[in-house]
């Protein structure tokens, strides 16, 4: 290959700037894709220990009385 064949293969600035994207856009669906094998492979480590009525006083949890009031 000679200098004028390198030239004639060079990018232009929009096919460069494609490029970038479409490498980002890679490495954002490649951490998609492992967050995604690791809360399948351990669900209940995402998962809070708290429920949603442990602030509750005075009511038995499961019971939406405190909205009415």
């Amino acid at each position: 290959m000679s200098g004028s064949d390198i030239m004639a293969y060079s990018l232009s600035l929009e096919q460069k700037t494609a490029f970038a994207f479409v490498g980002m856009l890679l490495v954002f669906l490649g951490l998609l894709i492992v967050r995604c094998f690791r809360i399948l492979l351990d669900p209940y480590s995402s998962m809070p220990s708290s429920s949603w009525g442990d602030g509750l006083e005075g009511l038995e949890k499961g019971t939406f009385e405190y909205a009415l009031t």
